[in-house]
């Protein structure tokens, strides 16, 4: 069974989902890994996922292919596992493999993670070994995703390796993750031609009511864009976060070498989740934060139109999907397909991801339960009194997975007695399947 088209022709639209594949393994064995694919039960459950997947009515799959775990020192790899998704995927099912190469996190043997001298290096040669191995059967790829989360939850805020934080922090872990995706794209260009680049971003939907953080908020709009722009070999001395970059440390010599190799994608991936990436930028305390809010499908147009005039590529949704129960899952996979369908007559749009597509663990599970998210939230009481702060705790992950399940999948998973998790399709995967 194949798929029915080329994907992502210019003619064409292709229906694509995504299996939530997380994976952060900190350098002290003594430290809880994030694992999604083991969270979820994926790592035992590949085929009925994968299968899954296909029935539903996906055509293409972005997949994880789990970087810390196959990389087990420098030029070692453990492919065994590939070695049978990869085929039962393309030859059995018949799907696109849109082979995701890093998912936020590095192998352990790279002591400081994205900042390790070793990374680009390390990436380059991991990204050759597999583009060349599966030569055959995989030749779309993103090279890291979501490096602006990446830069934020390693350097700025120091959740994840190398654990840095503050603006300095930021850039030292963004310029070789940019300096990584060009050498990466570089070795998958040259082991096979015929390779097609996904780059894949997170929106950046940011503004504020108050005049004296304007600043600020222009600050983030900038840095959303600055991994993108590296790629692009855009960032010189007119580059409007070219001063402030060297003001953090960059280094001349890395900034240059950027603008002079860009690695220009095929396609640009746009994730945009309605009630997650939109942020009002506010003063609490005399820190400005971020609030997240739901702005729906008027976010949605305002990130993929902005894509879109700004690099001037085509590009495909690559991940969305709304956290909640069937019908506000359902109401967004409508509206939003709505929007993409009327924006392809003003824009190059050619697939669309639900992500993910079966529900995930909680990221704060590897923290204890503590929130680890940049954005903060707002909640009002009975009252009518209005608070603000970081989501509450989620529980004990020892208590069992169940209050850390994000309801964000097509598919939903529930905690058996045993702790594995069944796979329970929703109202939404019905309707997904009538729009592909």
């Amino acid at each position: 069974m194949r798929a029915p088209h080329e994907p992502f022709a210019r003619d064409g639209f292709t229906w694509l989902l995504g299996i939530e594949d997380t994976c952060v393994y900190p350098v002290s064995p003594g430290e809880a890994p994030l694992d999604e694919h083991a969270l979820t039960g994926h790592d035992a459950a590949w085929r009925e996922d994968l299968t899954l997947a296909r029935e539903i009515g996906a055509t293409a799959l972005r997949y994880g292919v789990s970087w810390p775990l196959v990389h087990v020192a420098p030029g070692v790899f453990d492919w065994a596992r590939l070695d049978e998704v990869i085929p039962f995927a393309v030859d059995e099912l018949g799907l696109t493999i849109v082979a995701d190469l890093v998912h936020y996190g590095t192998p352990r043997w790279l002591t400081d993670s994205f900042a390790d001298p070793r990374y680009p290096d390390a990436i380059a040669e991991f990204a050759r070994a597999f583009a060349d191995r599966y030569r055959s059967k995989v030749r779309h790829f993103t090279p890291l995703n979501e490096p602006v989360t990446t830069a934020s939850f390693c350097g700025l805020r120091g959740v994840w390796p190398p654990r840095l934080s503050g603006w300095d922090g930021w850039v030292t872990v963004a310029v070789p993750i940019a300096v990584g995706m060009a050498r990466a794209t570089t070795a998958i260009r040259d082991v096979n031609p015929d390779a097609v680049i996904v780059h894949v971003e997170a929106s950046t939907v940011v503004h504020t009511d108050d005049p004296g953080l304007d600043e600020h908020a222009a600050l983030l709009r900038d840095v959303g864009w600055l991994p993108t722009d590296f790629l692009f070999g855009r960032v010189d001395e007119q580059h409007p976060l070219w001063a402030w970059l060297l003001e953090h440390g960059a280094l001349r010599a890395d900034l240059d070498w950027l603008r002079l190799h860009p690695a220009v994608p095929d396609f640009i991936g746009v994730n945009y989740y309605p009630d997650l990436t939109p942020r009002r930028v506010t003063l609490v305390g005399a820190d400005p934060v971020q609030i997240s809010y739901d702005k729906w499908t008027q976010g949605f147009r305002e990130a993929l139109t902005a894509f879109a005039s700004r690099y001037r590529l085509p590009l495909i949704i690559t991940e969305t999907s709304i956290e909640g129960g069937d019908e506000v899952r359902t109401r967004w996979l409508r509206d939003s397909a709505a929007v993409v369908e009327e924006l392809r007559e003003q824009c190059d749009i050619r697939g669309y991801t639900w992500w993910p597509l079966f529900d995930f663990v909680d990221w704060s599970w590897a923290a204890g339960g503590a929130n680890v998210e940049e954005f903060v939230i707002e909640t009002v009481d009975a009252d009518g009194t209005t608070t603000i702060g970081p989501a509450p705790s989620l529980g004990d992950p020892a208590q069992g997975k169940t209050p850390f399940l994000r309801r964000m999948g097509l598919v939903r998973l529930e905690e058996r007695s045993d702790g594995t998790l069944s796979r329970v399709p929703t109202p939404a995967a019905t309707l997904y399947r009538t729009l592909s």
